[in-house]
């Protein structure tokens, strides 16, 4: 299925109306189907799926080693996409640890969890080695925008990027959801056998709180956003030991856990 498809309109401006062609992302149901049941049904842009499905199975804490993945595909239906794993038996517990049982919102990352427990669910500390100088943090969100293909064209997506120090942006994905991107993003580096550990996440987004989760059970210990973070993303970032970095724009940033990764020939922070 495309990424995105031209649909016509008409534009009223002051007193001129024209006829247009406007490039839109697509989004599609896509069901993440383990051992032949059904964990979720994201709403997602239809490119990069492989990778989607198998940061989802990542952070949604389903595997922990592409060892306990036996087999996998993505098969297209009429009315959307199954991206279907066969575990390794001994991972048939985690299927009902995350069950979920509904379709969820592009703007969601919470959808359709069990209780509140899960809802801010433990998660695991992340390695304190990687370290990023205060141009490369100021700069992240900048050098993302080399890498938005889709958002170029339809003005309409999220964008996740893996900043590697002295390297730049070395893998980014889009999609309509900022969740899904970053799902995109994780499943990338997995796969290609990349350490989430020596890179940072940088997003077009907010911080919220699943996406630090993710993060955390991904192992990247730095995340960086163009726009605010929540409390509850701050303390969880915290906790986990990850570097959040918000408002990296114009040239700066503001920091707000774990500075001790900002090198030293970096400006002081307040």
């Amino acid at each position: 299925m495309p990424a995105h498809i031209s649909i016509p309109g008409r534009a009223h401006r002051a007193d001129e109306t024209r006829t247009i062609h406007r490039a839109l992302p697509e989004e599609v149901p896509v069901a993440l189907v383990f051992n032949g049941t059904t964990q979720a049904v994201m709403m997602a842009t239809p490119d990069d799926l492989a990778d989607f499905a198998h940061g989802f199975a990542l952070t949604e804490g389903i595997v922990s080693d592409p060892a306990q993945i036996e087999g996998f595909e993505i098969v297209e239906h009429a009315d959307g996409i199954e991206a279907r794993f066969w575990l390794r038996g001994d991972r048939a517990a985690a299927l009902s640890e995350r069950r979920r049982g509904m379709a969820g919102p592009v703007g969601c990352g919470l959808c359709g969890i069990d209780s509140l427990q899960q809802a801010l669910r433990a998660v695991p500390g992340v390695a304190y080695g990687l370290r990023l100088s205060v141009a490369e943090m100021s700069g992240a969100t900048e050098a993302l925008r080399d890498h938005q293909g889709l958002h170029d064209l339809t003005r309409a997506t999220h964008a996740a990027g893996f900043l590697v120090p002295g390297r730049g942006v070395t893998l980014a994905r889009e999609d309509v959801g900022r969740h899904n991107a970053l799902d995109k993003l994780i499943g990338a580096v997995w796969r290609r056998g990349r350490d989430p550990a020596t890179g940072a996440a940088v997003m077009t987004s907010r911080l919220s709180v699943e996406l630090v989760q993710k993060c955390a059970f991904a192992g990247i210990p730095v995340l960086i956003a163009v726009s605010a973070p929540t409390g509850a993303a701050v303390r969880l970032a915290d906790h986990a030991g990850i570097t959040l970095a918000a408002f990296a724009r114009g040239g700066g940033f503001e920091l707000y856990s774990h500075p001790h990764r900002i090198s030293q020939e970096a400006a002081h922070v307040a």
